[in-house]
């Protein structure tokens, strides 16, 4: 036998056994290895293996396996009961972190991580870690209220912390710093994280007062700084923007293609101040179309390496906030000299096309020019001419008429060339909640998207796809919007879950494309398990982002794409502009390649995380408005749709898209199971099922405006369909006493948490415990809404590109 394959031998068999040891006789008897000879060789090759480390001895001169150390970094994700998952690899389940383990880490910290049990193969038992350092803090500031105390010596008060992940610690101030009075915000620098002497304190030093509690909008700027959302411009960069002009120059008017004949027009919200695209088509006489997209040349006046371009870089991009919006230009150039509008010269980057009525692009040009829009149209206005037929709009608009109707059929050409070439279409409500002069809501008004909206987003799909391909086929760099294919394993699980809905998929997992997800659309349009199969197929799919690397677009099925349309609004849109330009003025050869080839996927990093923070920002401050509006409505009843199904209890959402949860443990009309195949809650009594997509009649019970929580309980449960969905048992009375009292310690950490499907009381607690709904459940919401990157806000401005 030689050397080699004893030693194989030898660690095959201790790998499967990691937790034991084993002298020299017993190896031998496990191994099958019989005589003295084979017994000598046994002895000298484990000598030989404890010399190289591969194998330990005891006091008894037993052997064991050394089990390499696995260090991984990712985000943690704590929970109110002291446990967490770190999520290092979006195809991996995550990795449980028991209490004492977790070095007091934040959510949203990166950390490192030792794994000491590996996944346990064929379980869904995931591994098991100890975090071993904190490399990145989530939290540096904290923004509060400021409440003077001198109960501790050495600090001067406490901060009223109101985000949610943070709501069981309590946050101290030093004398260092400023000494803020009662009532007022303010910034607070954390400088001494929670530890082993004190694990639910923290330590700051306050930098910067903001406002008064009572101040009109300050829940809003609260959620703002927050984020660190950069929010007032310095003064140095508002003092470059008020020295560019607020008219063209005939120098900047140099080497452009003059287009000011061009019936060109801007069509946006009638709220909108910021036009940064105008658009112009006609038919051409080969009976093709002609479709010009002509964009705010933001990137002439924001010049590179600029305070303004600094700034913007920062900031990364505008937030759209309830009450206002946080520019990422200073509003000089966003509403002034760089937006479109009527009647007076702009500096625009313009991208012509010829389409055929196919809806294929078969001629284009990408040129620098200069426009005049020729009206201000509103998306009311158009869906008047073009849905309505209104007699006296299209009076008003009598010499543009004709041109949009042309629009019309062009939006319908390229509309039905992205679905045959398979582009998935997520078409969800959208809200607008009004307020009053102090910030306080008053209505919750739903967006209706007519054919003008869908219209322009065809254009600027074409548009951004033209670019994209363009300069991907001349291979320099540049920067893309890209949308990867799905993971194959999640596919296979989404694709096993439609089956049960007798949807048959075509294809394999291994090689999805867009056309498949499609056709499954379309085989449960207007059925009742529509919904549920929406939202678990955005849950399979990844999340769109910046990338220096043309991957495609697989939501549109679009091999190219690319972000060319808002560069008001958006950094990498005014980078592409500036490599656009980069390149007619250089050429494309290596020395212009070289100028941005390094930087370009730092850019694409950052501004991908800038976008998160806005989404992040916008939800945060969308879901604390509903709650606030909710508040008046305290024992009202609702109509509502269940939006999703977890261990504990039912996210539902009103027509106006207000969404909260009936707790499982209001749901006393039985004793209700979760199937997790069939995302659904099954009583064990009644067969009362309860799944995504299913109407049902509400209570508005409970709102709290700080932690952003709603709370119904259920009218009808009667009324709620009966299935067979509970998998057959014995002992069936002891189980059912186990899992009231959470006493079979189990615990999952597959996709379900990582989708959203927080566990957050399944370890150490039964799904029906109160403490568990008052106490464990903030963290099952914040799952919920915030780690699912495909919900909400995150799928309509993230993955759902078709929008503007």
């Amino acid at each position: 036998m030689s050397e080699a394959n004893l030693q194989e031998q030898i660690l095959t068999f201790l790998q499967a056994h990691p937790d034991r040891s084993y002298s020299v006789e017993q190896l031998t008897d496990e191994l099958h290895f019989t005589g003295a000879t084979a017994f000598t060789f046994l002895v000298k090759e484990l000598a030989n293996m404890e010399r190289k480390k591969l194998v330990s001895t005891d006091d008894h001169d037993h052997f064991k396996i050394v089990q390499e150390t696995k260090t991984v970094e990712g985000s943690f994700h704590g929970n109110d009961k002291g446990f967490g998952f770190v999520r290092y690899d979006p195809d991996l389940p995550d990795i449980y972190i028991n209490p004492d383990n977790t070095m007091f880490a934040f959510t949203g910290d990166d950390v490192a991580v030792e794994i000491i049990r590996p996944a346990k193969p064929g379980s869904d038992r995931g591994p098991e870690g100890k975090i071993t350092s904190i490399v990145k803090r989530n939290y540096s500031q904290i923004v509060g209220a400021f409440k003077p105390s001198t109960d501790t010596p050495g600090f001067i008060g406490t901060v009223e912390i109101k985000e949610k992940k943070l709501s069981k610690y309590q946050l101290l101030v030093t004398e260092q710093g400023l000494h803020p009075t009662e009532g007022e915000v303010i910034i607070a620098e954390v400088s001494a994280y929670p530890d082993a002497q004190h694990p639910t304190r923290i330590v700051g030093i306050a930098k910067q007062v903001i406002g008064s509690v009572d101040d009109p909008g300050m829940d809003v700027l609260q959620v703002v700084y927050q984020h660190d959302v950069p929010s007032v411009f310095p003064e140095e960069v508002t003092d470059e923007a008020n020295r560019i002009p607020d008219y063209v120059t005939e120098e900047d008017k140099k080497g452009r293609v003059d287009i000011t004949d061009q019936p060109l027009v801007t069509i946006d919200g009638a709220e909108s101040k910021d036009l940064d695209d105008a658009v112009v088509a006609w038919k051409l006489d080969n009976g093709n179309y002609h479709l010009g997209v002509h964009i705010a040349d933001v990137s002439h006046y924001v010049t590179e390496n600029s305070e303004l371009d600094r700034e913007a870089y920062k900031r990364g991009t505008s937030v759209y906030l309830t009450d206002r919006v946080v520019p990422m230009l200073p509003r000089r150039l966003s509403n002034g000299i760089c937006s479109l509008n009527p009647d007076v010269e702009r500096l625009a980057m313009s991208c012509e096309m010829e389409i055929t009525p196919d809806g294929e692009i078969i001629n284009h040009k990408i040129f620098q020019s200069v426009i005049k829009s020729h009206a201000r149209m509103t998306y009311d206005a158009v869906n008047q001419i073009l849905e309505a037929h209104d007699p006296k709009t299209r009076e008003k608009y009598a010499d543009l008429v004709d041109m949009f109707d042309v629009m019309g059929d062009l939006h319908r050409v390229l509309y039905k060339h992205r679905r045959h070439r398979g582009a998935i279409d997520f078409d969800d409500n959208e809200a607008k909640i009004i307020v009053d002069e102090t910030g306080h809501p008053i209505d919750i008004q739903l967006r209706v998207r007519g054919l003008a909206e869908r219209m322009i987003e065809s254009f600027m799909l074409a548009a951004n796809e033209t670019v994209a391909k363009h300069y991907s086929l001349l291979k320099v760099p540049f920067i893309y919007r890209v949308h990867e294919t799905p993971d194959s394993d999640r596919m296979h699980s989404f694709f096993e879950f439609v089956t049960t809905f007798g949807v048959n998929v075509t294809g394999s997992s291994k090689d999805v494309k867009p056309k498949m997800l499609q056709d499954v659309l379309k085989k449960v349009a207007g059925k009742p398990e529509e919904a549920m199969v929406s939202v678990m197929m955005l849950r399979s799919m990844k999340q769109a982002r910046y990338a220096d690397q043309s991957l495609g677009h697989f939501g549109l099925a679009a091999p190219y794409y690319t972000h060319f349309t808002s560069p008001i609004r958006r950094y990498p849109d005014m980078m592409v502009h500036r490599l656009i330009r980069h390149y007619a003025e250089n050429g494309t050869g290596d020395e212009a390649r070289a100028k941005y080839q390094d930087n370009l996927p730092t850019i694409a990093e950052t501004t991908s995380d800038h976008e998160r923070r806005g989404i992040a920002t916008e939800r945060d401050v969308d879901s604390m408005k509903k709650a606030e509006y909710m508040a008046d409505h305290v024992g009202e009843r609702f109509d509502a749709v269940i939006d999703s199904v977890m261990k504990f209890g039912l996210f539902v959402e009103l027509e106006n898209t207000v969404e909260g949860l009936v707790h499982i443990s209001v749901m006393d009309d039985d004793y209700y199971e979760y199937v997790e195949q069939q995302l659904a809650l099954v009583g064990r009594k009644t067969k009362r099922t309860f799944r995504i997509g299913q109407p049902v009649k509400v209570q508005l019970m409970r709102v709290d405006k700080d932690q952003r929580e709603i709370d119904f309980k259920l009218l009808n449960p009667e009324e709620a369909p009966k299935t067979d969905l509970l998998p057959k048992r014995e002992h069936h009375d002891n189980y059912r006493g186990n899992n009231r009292r959470g006493g079979n310690g189990s615990y999952n950490r597959n996709n379900n948490n990582r989708n959203g499907n927080g566990n957050g009381g399944n370890r150490n607690g039964g799904n029906h415990s109160n403490g568990n709904h008052r106490n464990g459940n903030s963290n099952n919401r914040n799952n919920h809404r915030s780690n699912n990157n495909n919900s909400n806000n995150s799928h309509r401005r993230s993955n759902n590109d078709n929008r503007r």
